[in-house]
């Protein structure tokens, strides 16, 4: 096939997400790529939004929610996974990685025809702070998740990070968050006869 300059990379781009892979400088059992762990996220964030919509009186539009998860870490094409020790090494690291995933995603944005970059403008740079805070408590479970499925195959590897970030979501202020603690997140323990 010969490519164009009417070509669009944008699509091709993203769906390397699944040859970057997580955790790089832990020792995993189980590999896990950006694109599996961005489709937990959107569940995660998708299941949220329902919580939050049927029992906490909120008005949060699940499926923009779902969106802007599987996009999340998109950017990670271009800027590869950067390990969280680093990236928040120091306040001029954070700094300066916020800025390279922001060029990363205008990158990936330039990729598009003219008519789509200010769709998807809004999933990469998303104005909304309530839908933004959900994705990211929603990456966070995921990482929790990961370090209680390695700890069930005997890995004590993600141990301090599993109490790092277990602190984060229960400090978590939001009542779906709550409310997916207590009756969502211990079956993430349980083998699969356990669930029966």
């Amino acid at each position: 096939m010969v490519l164009d300059s009417n070509s669009f990379h944008f699509l091709a781009y993203i769906s390397r997400m699944k040859h970057i892979h997580r955790w790089s400088l832990m020792r995993n059992t189980i590999s896990e790529n950006i694109a599996e762990h961005s489709l937990q996220v959107a569940m995660i964030a998708h299941l949220l939004s329902h919580i939050k919509n049927t029992y906490f009186h909120g008005n949060i539009d699940a499926n923009k929610v779902m969106e802007i998860s599987l996009y999340h870490d998109s950017n990670e094409v271009l800027t590869s996974d950067l390990p969280t020790p680093v990236k928040y090494f120091n306040p001029e690291i954070k700094a300066a990685y916020k800025k390279i995933e922001s060029i990363a995603s205008n990158k990936l944005l330039s990729m598009l025809p003219k008519e789509l970059k200010q769709k998807y403008n809004d999933v990469f740079f998303c104005p909304d702070k309530e839908i933004v805070q959900l994705v990211k408590v929603s990456d966070k479970i995921s990482a929790y998740i990961k370090c209680l499925e390695e700890e069930k195959m005997g890995n004590s590897e993600f141990k301090k990070a599993k109490e790092s970030i277990y602190s984060q979501i229960r400090d978590c202020p939001l009542p779906e968050v709550q409310y997916f603690i207590e009756y969502f997140l211990p079956s993430f323990a349980l083998t699969l006869d356990e669930m029966d």
